[in-house]
């Protein structure tokens, strides 16, 4: 396949951004990436009622997140600008006009009433109840005496009359019966265009070669195949039809299609909670596709490298926010320390731990505390509760008050670890496990999880933290022995 191919992400700006989404975004980047081709990146703001700026600004700042570049699009630019359909209204209304002096597309003055009329006595008789072409053939004085009662019109297209079938890159051949695709609206009677026009126009006025997206509008094809055939008629673009692949659907819980109001579908619940990026493109990449050799564990540029579209499957695929998770924790522990703690900085910035920008003293600490979590983080956004303890200045640290610790064996360890811990010269792990193993456990006879339990919640507020010599090392002598006095209540 040549360097001629181009792809289009086409998102519409309402909402947050979702998974779902996000995994169209990713197949059509890697498609591009692997063809040399070119990812255009478009918004479909058509819609003025549903679509925001908030919602437009939140898809790109997303694809700038997941490292999803883009060739040509919003910031870019590029040969077939403007890329927000908002812009490109003139584009559509002159279409329109050419399809409608062609006879390829004719107004219809139905009322929504009227339809669903005409639907209902078609179900009662056993037909397809689609559009029966009541205003196809209307005359010019029809139209000029319905639009003297004061109706306005929508737009049609005059579908050919052929059944439509086509090579489906993840499908195969795929058919649908004329019957089952009568004449459809393109401009609503208030002057809106519909995707149904909008979005093959500018495929064809920008040279798209393949469309991969959601299983979801596979039925949509039909339409959009006849609009490239009058486009193609009356002059628009270079007369070529894309060639289609339908990705499979993305299941969630209980086998239902996953959906914008399923919170596991928020892209922005990912970034808040401290997935990775490459992480979360990784899992999604598997959700149809397969790199082949059981390999689940990959990079985007490996995933570009590798991407061929007929290892895509039709069948749906099943999030799993556990093996999502896990693929997160393995990629936290195959980066560099450095590169973790970078990640780190904004989610304690975030909890106000750490200063913005981070301080020398801050750094140092977090460096000396990155491999101590690093093997046992899941996401970035555990960094608070691991590694907040450190951080926390001593006036604003507290307890957790679930943890009770004022019972008289820990206070007996608490008290014999203070003891055990001035009396040392040196403060560092090795030694401070010495000291604490022969008072706690030489001395007291305690089992080592009974006698570090009250250590640890004393000095970082919770039963579970990272290596507690370790942790002690890093808080340093005079904090480390001034919460321990506070702990005291005997």
């Amino acid at each position: 396949m040549s360097s001629d191919v181009r792809v289009r992400f086409c998102p519409s700006p309402t909402g947050n951004p979702h998974v779902g989404m996000v995994r169209t975004a990713l197949f059509n980047w890697a498609f591009a990436r692997h063809h040399g081709g070119t990812f255009v990146f478009r918004i479909e703001d058509t819609d003025a009622e549903r679509d925001s700026e908030d919602s437009y600004l939140a898809l790109l700042d997303s694809l700038r997140w997941l490292g999803l570049d883009w060739d040509e699009g919003p910031e870019v630019g590029g040969p077939y600008a403007p890329y927000r359909q908002s812009e490109r209204l003139d584009i559509y209304a002159d279409v329109v006009r050419q399809l409608l002096d062609a006879g390829l597309a004719y107004p219809c003055y139905c009322t929504p009433a009227e339809l669903e009329e005409r639907r209902e006595q078609a179900r009662k008789e056993g037909r397809t109840p689609g559009y029966d072409g009541h205003c196809r053939d209307l005359t010019a004085d029809q139209c000029a005496a319905l639009a003297a009662e004061g109706r306005e019109a929508a737009i049609r297209l005059r579908m050919p009359d052929q059944d439509w079938t086509w090579d489906d890159l993840v499908r195969g051949e795929v058919t649908f019966g004329r019957e089952h695709v009568p004449d459809y609206v393109i401009v609503r009677a208030n002057g809106d265009p519909l995707y149904t026009l909008v979005n093959p126009v500018d495929d064809a006025l920008m040279r798209i070669t393949h469309v991969l997206r959601g299983e979801d509008l596979l039925s949509s094809t039909p339409r959009q195949l006849a609009m490239y055939q009058a486009l193609a008629a009356i002059g628009v673009g270079d007369g070529g039809t894309p060639r289609f692949g339908h990705l499979p659907y993305v299941m969630g819980e209980g086998n239902k299609k996953l959906s914008k109001r399923d919170p596991e579908s928020s892209l922005l619940m990912y970034r808040e909670q401290g997935y990775l990026p490459e992480a979360l493109l990784n899992y999604l990449a598997l959700l149809g596709w397969s790199m082949g050799e059981d390999r689940e564990f990959f990079s985007l540029p490996e995933m570009a490298e590798a991407f061929d579209v007929s290892r895509v499957s039709p069948n749906p695929a099943r999030f799993d926010l556990k093996k999502c998770t896990a693929i997160n924790g393995d990629w936290i522990r195959s980066l560099a320390p450095e590169e973790i703690g970078r990640r780190i900085v904004p989610f304690l910035q975030r909890d106000g731990l750490v200063e913005d920008p981070i301080s020398g003293e801050e750094w140092g600490v977090l460096m000396q505390a990155v491999p101590l979590v690093q093997e046992r983080m899941e996401t970035l956004g555990q960094a608070e509760g691991m590694l907040g303890f450190l951080f926390v200045s001593e006036s604003a640290f507290a307890i957790d008050p679930d943890q009770d610790i004022a019972d008289e064996q820990s206070q007996q360890v608490i008290a014999a670890s203070l003891e055990a811990l001035n009396a040392i010269d040196a403060w560092d792990a090795p030694t401070l496990e010495a000291a604490l193993r022969a008072a706690l456990i030489d001395g007291l006879g305690l089992k080592p999880k009974v006698a570090f339990g009250a250590v640890r919640v004393a000095v970082t507020g919770r039963r579970v933290s990272p290596p507690l010599f370790e942790s002690l090392e890093i808080l340093g002598r005079e904090r480390t022995l001034g919460r321990l006095t506070a702990a005291r209540t005997t």
